[in-house]
């Protein structure tokens, strides 16, 4: 008995101490090869490491980025298939423990889904499908959410004309994020392949058609340039994008859903078109960095400081991934830390940050885990 008792007082007090210095981290990947799908981990928010093995494994093909909701009650991922085959999945979160507990999975109306967001009122989880091949292409998915957390079929699809910019690879269209201004009203529709943004007025109480275009409805970005991911800023004044093919970040200011453009920066000075792959881009908790990936031959980290008034951007480092193909990436609750998937090195690079400089410095933890593709905390 009094073994027993030491036992789960030892237990007990794992337990304290994973809450009060660490989160979940949440990993989804891609299951070409080794990767089963959705993995849980814990995460020390003192040393930086990423516990091992696994708290849980759930086998789920390619869900390739996830979405956390707001309570952090529900995870979605997209399950990032073709030909038909693209889903999205529903998970609870328990409160308790942080296990996932799979609900359902619909079809998300498009092929290879590579992002999704909720609405401001969780109604609505917004799905971008890429569409890898130019016919059918992407398109942007509504789909709604019901109370218990599980996903109904598509109610809406919104699918945009191609630039042609590039005829490799923007022959048809390809939506690769949809995100809301911070105030709910808007929702931003990034295509790759029309070389524009997508304005949508967003109308909750609308079941059948809760999105409807903008008084500015598109915002126009350089021929071949490929907006890839938009992100904004905690009061919603200004908003980041990244340009995937010509590897630049943009910063708007915005207003009522209008994007006003007002700076663009490269991020690599290489006129070789490997070197130009702009993919994921943050802002850390404070809001006074940006971080952007870009990958490609450069696969490297720059790292910005934001102006508090105008928001424009001033770089103050360049930092390897000490891998191939960031293809996201996060910061820890604690901003203490900065964590890389690498999908083609198959790792997440653990790296340590300054939250006062902004600057990132040594590299903590490697840890071994194929295809990574997003990161997600839960605390």
């Amino acid at each position: 008995m009094k073994r027993q008792l030491t036992t789960l007082l030892i237990a007990s007090a794992m337990s304290v101490f994973a809450t009060a210095h660490g989160a979940q981290l949440l990993v989804g990947s891609y299951t070409d090869g080794a990767s089963e799908g959705l993995y849980r981990y814990t995460f020390d928010s003192d040393s930086g490491q990423i516990g091992t093995p696994p708290l849980q494994v759930l086998k789920s093909d390619n869900p390739s980025w996830l979405t956390v909701s707001f309570d952090q009650k529900l995870l979605f991922a997209v399950n990032e298939n073709g030909a038909g085959k693209g889903h999205a999945s529903s998970f609870s979160i328990s409160a308790k423990d942080f296990t996932l507990k799979p609900l359902n999975q619909v079809s998300s109306a498009g092929d290879e889904p590579t992002h999704a967001s909720l609405s401001h009122d969780q109604r609505y989880l917004f799905v971008a499908n890429y569409g890898v091949q130019p016919t059918p292409g992407g398109s942007l998915s509504v789909l709604p959410v019901a109370k218990d957390g599980k996903l109904d079929a598509s109610v809406q699809q919104d699918q945009h004309k191609a630039s042609g910019a590039n005829p490799q690879r923007q022959a048809g269209p390809h939506v690769h994020s949809v995100v809301s201004s911070p105030d709910g009203h808007y929702v931003f529709a990034s295509d790759l392949g029309a070389d524009k943004v997508f304005v949508y007025q967003y109308d909750g109480a609308s079941p059948k058609h809760p999105l409807s275009p903008a008084k500015t409805p598109a915002v126009d970005l350089p021929p071949g340039s490929g907006p890839r991911h938009l992100l904004f800023s905690k009061d919603g004044k200004h908003a980041y994008l990244t340009l995937e093919m010509s590897a630049q970040v943009v910063v708007f200011d915005h207003e009522d859903g209008k994007l006003t453009e007002h700076q663009r920066l490269p991020l690599t000075e290489q006129n070789d078109a490997s070197a130009k792959a702009a993919g994921a881009l943050h802002l850390s908790p404070d809001g006074r960095f940006l971080y952007v990936s870009n990958r490609g031959t450069a696969n490297e980290l720059v790292v910005f400081a934001v102006d508090d008034d105008s928001g424009k951007l001033m770089q103050v480092q360049r930092r390897s991934v000490e891998g191939d193909h960031p293809r996201e990436f996060t910061i820890d609750p604690t901003g203490k830390f900065l964590l890389v998937a690498n999908q083609k090195s198959n790792e997440i690079v653990v790296i340590r940050r300054d939250p006062r400089s902004g600057m990132l410095g040594e590299t903590v933890q490697k840890l071994a885990q194929d295809a990574p593709s997003d990161l997600k905390f839960l605390d």
